[in-house]
């Protein structure tokens, strides 16, 4: 519903909602009508216009006997689209050399318009270098969809029976599973049976 009313503003309506917004945060308390009117360049007049048009859409308050009364509403700071971020939870590292513990330390990562986010994906920072001819660098951020079944040449988080995870390329064969590291100078692990964590389906690499 917040959604509903955010959508049918009027862009100085908008530009309004977003100013008393930013004035509370900054000095905790609200803007008067004429500082709205000084910073938008408008009269005080249109000012009490947009105001009372945001009122009326539920998304601000105001009291007729003080100056600094305008409030957001729950439904108009709950509707601002910059609150309406997207992230995936940052549970931890995950080995691209040789495995180490699996440690949970929950964070999170923001994507929005970077990934759709899918059911259950999560971001790993890898650590080491055995993944580089897949483009997955140390450091990198990997996107990771939740599932427990991967196919061959899928890059997948492993979690070994010794409880330590590792990132690397999947492979059944015969009665075996091999885990294919991406860099010559690491060699193949090869298990009975392994845990599948997910499988990659992005990689994030900021440069500094």
């Amino acid at each position: 519903m917040a959604q509903q009313r955010f959508a049918r503003l009027t862009p100085k309506q908008l530009r309004v909602l977003t100013l008393i917004r930013d004035y509370q945060n900054k000095h905790g308390y609200s803007p008067t009508m004429q500082e709205l009117a000084d910073t938008l360049d408008i009269t005080k007049v249109t000012v009490f216009e947009h105001v009372t048009g945001l009122e009326k859409k539920g998304l601000l308050r105001r009291s007729r006997h003080r100056a600094r009364s305008l409030e957001l509403t729950e439904h108009g700071r709950a509707a601002f689209p910059d609150n309406d971020r997207h992230t995936l939870p940052l549970v931890g590292h995950i080995a691209a050399g040789a495995p180490i513990e699996a440690v949970e330390n929950r964070e999170s990562v923001d994507l929005e318009d970077l990934f759709t986010t899918r059911s259950g994906a999560f971001v790993l920072r890898v650590r080491g270098d055995s993944m580089i001819d897949e483009h997955i660098r140390d450091g990198d951020l990997v996107i990771v969809e939740q599932r427990n079944t991967a196919r061959n040449g899928e890059t997948v988080v492993a979690l070994l029976d010794d409880g330590e995870a590792t990132l690397k390329k999947f492979y059944r064969e015969n009665n075996r599973i091999r885990l294919q590291p991406a860099n010559p100078a690491y060699e193949p692990i090869y298990v009975d049976n392994v845990r599948i964590q997910g499988v990659v389906i992005g990689v994030i690499r900021t440069y500094r």
